[in-house]
């Protein structure tokens, strides 16, 4: 194994919990359903646009707002910012038992040299028994 997996692994995830990668957002990028929360897909969302992971962005996103035609332009977009960090603002519904919910937050990237933020109040519900994104409330 690579020194940069193993520190993959030790270190908190991209999105900024104190788990690993691999047991945090990785496992959601392997299996969509371990996302419990609409939190955590949203969680997973933002790591997959650090990782430039333009197949789980457009697999966590519902079928009835899926942006299929622009995945090569926001995989380019997502690999020529830096991002910083995700801050969660606020939660409503969006638990275990729920159906749908939405999740505020603030994410941090640099583009040409600007701190730049997506402030953004998403809304998830479940499609297919599992989290998805269906788009900006």
């Amino acid at each position: 194994m690579s020194l940069s997996k193993m520190n993959q692994r030790k270190s908190k995830c991209y999105c900024g919990r104190l788990q690993g990668y691999d047991v945090c957002c990785g496992s959601v990028h392997k299996d969509i359903t371990q996302a419990l929360v609409a939190e955590d897909l949203m969680r997973s969302r933002y790591t997959a646009f650090v990782l430039a992971n333009g197949d789980y962005l457009m697999k966590s996103h519902h079928s009835s707002t899926r942006p299929i035609k622009e995945k090569k332009s926001i995989v380019k977009w997502a690999k020529s910012v830096k991002w910083i960090k995700l801050e969660v603002l606020h939660t409503s519904k969006g638990l275990a038992s729920d159906e749908e919910g939405t999740v505020e937050f603030k994410a941090f990237y640099f583009e040409n040299g600007t701190l730049e933020v997506i402030h953004e109040n998403s809304a998830f519900v479940k499609e297919n028994g599992h989290w998805v994104y269906l788009g900006e409330n």
